[in-house]
């Protein structure tokens, strides 16, 4: 019988008959060397006689001689493993027993048997000591026969429960452990009586009677059982409580998972529910998630320390259980969870510690108070025994509670699940509250975003406007598209739309201060090409002080490489004048709904430099559609460049091509066409019917550089207001043009002409010189004999101003028919 696995090596056994004798005398000396020696050593009888022993030994084993003959000497004889050097060098395993052999008329002598032991799997051993190797050793072992009934089996078995072996006889695992799956094992028990193959390590998880209310884990391994022809006998198995390392494990895996499935999103509310489905049934049965009001919202957590008195906004962010409806939940989602003062989930809320239970009073009430309907429930009711209590907390703030209550696990909650509870509770917080952060930024850039971009549209009489704007998605967040309508002097007006590259607070930021710049150059009436000009040369010196100065805040506008398109549209004239830098051209829908696009010339984007900016004067029919949009409402096709350009118009012309009578609707239309709900950029698209003022409210003299004509100027001018119907501006009017025709008269060359504008909401007078020298308004003294003109002008009129044009200036003014000066 061999003590180890022989691992396909054929054991040997310790035979007499097969081992070689050697005799020693009291000294260790060679006294008798056999030819069975000879052959297993390679040594002659000549060459050994006469040697002591420890010349044939390996070294490590001649430093043991002396102990061993000690040893021999008080317990008459030894047995073990040696190793003899052969004579050829080579180390021999051997086999020794060494048994005293008295002579009767000699001294005492030893005699020793060795025994070849290479490739052996070991030496053999006594009945006695192998039943006592089983008996006694610390690892479960039992057999069972043919029909999985015990016959044996170890007193290390009695710790899993079953009673101690001889109560075992002839029962099956169904009847010593009712707690286990015993049918499942006895499955495996029966394949390996099958087919002989071994199966190891197999990890069984139940109750075993030992401990009946905790769940262990064992690791089995069956082995078939044979007689001396082969046959099965039984199955021999052994079996290691492994429960540590299988919380440990299962520990790990919830970390894991936790890992993987917390926080895939920067949505708060997902991520509290995320943390719930973690955490069952991995390691609960019911979970709440219940969060500060604040932190839901997006907003920071209440400063400070929190305290119970004052009432904590905590609401239900997430709840999850085993059971279908969560039936445990007496809060719902999203609705306040209040709890009664003092309770649990305040103090830890409070208190920042985590707290459990083991067992739970089945009959105290649940901590929840001011629950719809007034429903009232007790621990029992609701089926759960064992809670813990940990807060979510990170950066040093909590940010609200996470509860965990047992109902089908028959284990309590222990100091490892709570341990457990707190790491995976603690990644959940950062997941959380980066969560928060994001909600608050993209809230912050939203409502930032939102208050830049035109609330209302200004009413005028030049175009008939409708606007769209469709934020990027949340993962990708906000960039800086915007779009305005602007105002400008002889009822003309301005559109613009622009894109700042990038997203979030910054771009937003950037965008208010482009569009605020674009309308202090649309003010000063520039041409279309000046405007971007000069919008360039803001970007170019903005990104020149964050260069040079890095800590500076808010002293660049980060938008090196935004694009605009800016048109002027006059509604006298029926001519519109665009420029456009690094953006796309815009479109143009003809009264019979022909689409067309711009042809312009391409500008370089904001603040990189390259060609001069250029702009194009084009007519427009009566009833014409302008749209104008940023890139992101022609991407998405996942083309080249080229290909992308070419198909996203071709998309962008069916959507314009589609009628629809309201211009709003058909803005609508176009964005809901070709814009998903959660586009990877932002979209904004400004659409323009364009309209011809009625010529009946335009009248236009050319005057001669003389003096007299201002008092012929003034009847004129009477006459006019007379037949639209405005007598009460007639004195204000006729001091207006007479300031103005003589200012031209004295100051300015010819040509010199007057023009009346009468729109909807204000009466426009402009007059027209040959000079490129623009009036200073000025404040005269009492002494002074004149100079008094533009002051008086910009005291009876709401707006006044001057443009220049190709071959001179406009000196122009406004006074309103809603609000008219007195």
């Amino acid at each position: 019988m061999v003590t180890s696995e022989e691992s396909g090596v054929t054991g040997r056994r310790f035979d007499v008959a097969d081992a070689a004798p050697v005799l020693l005398d009291a000294a260790t000396v060679v006294t008798g060397w056999s030819g069975d020696a000879q052959r297993l050593y390679g040594y002659s009888a000549s060459e050994v006689l006469g040697r002591g022993a420890a010349d044939l030994l390996m070294p490590e084993d001649a430093a043991r001689l002396p102990e061993l003959i000690e040893r021999c000497e008080r317990g008459g004889g030894w047995a073990g493993p040696m190793s003899v050097r052969h004579r050829d060098g080579h180390p021999v395993a051997t086999m020794v027993r060494v048994v005293p052999a008295l002579a009767p008329d000699g001294p005492a002598r030893w005699m020793v048997l060795a025994s070849d032991m290479t490739g052996a799997a070991g030496w053999d051993m006594s009945r006695t000591v192998l039943e006592r190797l089983a008996t006694q050793s610390p690892i479960g072992l039992a057999i069972v026969d043919t029909d999985l009934r015990y016959v044996w089996s170890n007193t290390a078995m009695q710790q899993f429960g079953g009673g101690p072996a001889h109560e075992r006889l002839g029962k099956r695992l169904a009847d010593i452990q009712p707690g286990l799956d015993a049918e499942a094992l006895e499955v495996v028990m029966r394949q390996v009586l099958h087919t002989g193959v071994p199966i190891v390590d197999h990890e069984h998880v139940g109750r075993v009677r030992s401990a009946p209310h905790r769940e262990s884990a064992h690791a089995m391994s069956f082995t078939r059982l044979e007689d001396d022809h082969g046959n099965p006998i039984g199955v021999y198995y052994t079996v290691v409580d492994v429960t540590e390392r299988y919380r440990a494990r299962r520990r790990l895996t919830l970390l894991d998972q936790a890992g993987e499935r917390i926080g895939r999103t920067l949505d708060v509310r997902r991520t509290a529910q995320e943390l719930a489905d973690v955490a069952v049934p991995g390691l609960a049965d019911f979970v709440a998630v219940d969060l500060l009001e604040s932190v839901l919202e997006g907003g920071e957590p209440l400063s400070g320390p929190l305290d119970e008195s004052d009432g904590v906004p905590l609401r239900r962010a997430a709840h999850q259980s085993v059971n279908a409806g969560v039936p445990e939940a007496v809060v719902e989602i999203g609705q306040a969870a209040r709890y009664r003062a003092g309770a649990p989930p305040i103090r830890c809320l409070t208190s920042g510690r985590s707290w459990h239970q083991e067992r739970l009073d089945p009959l105290a009430k649940e901590w929840a108070t001011g629950i719809p309907g007034g429903r009232a429930a007790s621990f029992l009711d609701l089926g759960l025994h064992s809670v813990m209590i940990v807060p979510i907390r990170a950066r040093g703030t909590t940010l609200g509670i996470t509860t965990f209550f047992r109902r089908q696990w028959q284990d309590p909650f222990e100091a490892d699940d709570l341990s457990l509870a707190e790491e995976f509770v603690a990644r959940a917080a950062l997941c959380l509250d980066n969560a928060r952060r994001y909600t608050r930024e993209r809230d912050a850039a939203l409502v930032l975003q939102r208050n830049l971009l035109p609330h209302r549209l200004p009413e005028q009489d030049a175009l008939e406007v409708a606007a769209c704007y469709r934020p990027a998605d949340e993962l990708t967040g906000l960039g800086g598209d915007w779009y305005d309508v602007i105002p400008l002097s002889g009822a003309r007006v301005a559109l613009v739309v622009g894109e700042v590259a990038g997203g979030g607070i910054e771009a937003a930021a950037a965008m208010g201060r482009l569009r605020t710049a674009v309308q202090t150059l649309a003010d000063l009436d520039l041409r279309p090409e000046e405007v971007l000009a000069h919008l360039d040369d803001v970007v170019v010196q903005a990104a020149h002080q964050d260069d040079t100065e890095p800590n500076s805040r808010g002293g660049g506008v980060h938008a090196v490489g935004a694009s605009c398109t800016y048109a002027v549209y006059d509604p006298v004239a029926g001519q519109c004048a665009f420029a456009v830098a690094g953006h796309a051209a815009p479109a143009i829908v003809a009264p019979g709904g022909t689409v067309d696009f711009l042809e312009l010339p391409a500008g370089p984007l904001l603040g990189v430099g390259g060609t001069p900016f250029e702009s194009v004067e084009l007519p427009l029919a009566a009833d014409s559609v302008l749209a104008l949009h940023t890139n992101g409402l022609l991407a998405g096709v996942g083309l080249d460049p080229d290909e992308e350009a070419a198909a996203g118009r071709e998309r962008l012309r069916r959507a314009l091509e589609r009628p629809d009578p309201l211009l709003d609707d058909r803005c609508k239309a176009v964005i809901d066409a070709l814009v998903p709900a959660r586009p990877p950029d932002d979209v904004a698209l400004l659409m323009a019917r364009v309209r011809r003022l009625d010529p009946r409210r335009i009248v236009s003299w050319d005057l001669p550089s003389d003096p007299a004509i201002v008092a012929d100027v003034r009847r004129r001018t009477a006459r006019r207001l007379t037949e639209w119907d405005l007598d009460e501006l007639t004195f204000t009017t006729e001091l207006v043009v007479s300031e103005l025709v003589t200012n031209a008269i004295r100051h300015a060359s010819a040509p010199i002409r007057l023009r009346l504008i009468l729109t909807r909401a204000a009466l426009i007078c402009e007059v027209f010189d040959g000079s490129a020298t623009a009036p200073h308004l000025r404040h005269p003294k009492t002494t002074d004999e004149g100079g008094r003109g533009l002051f008086l002008i910009s005291q009876f009129t709401q707006r006044w101003g001057s443009r220049h044009t190709r071959d001179g200036k406009i000196i122009w003014t406004e006074q309103s028919l809603t609000d008219p000066a007195v």
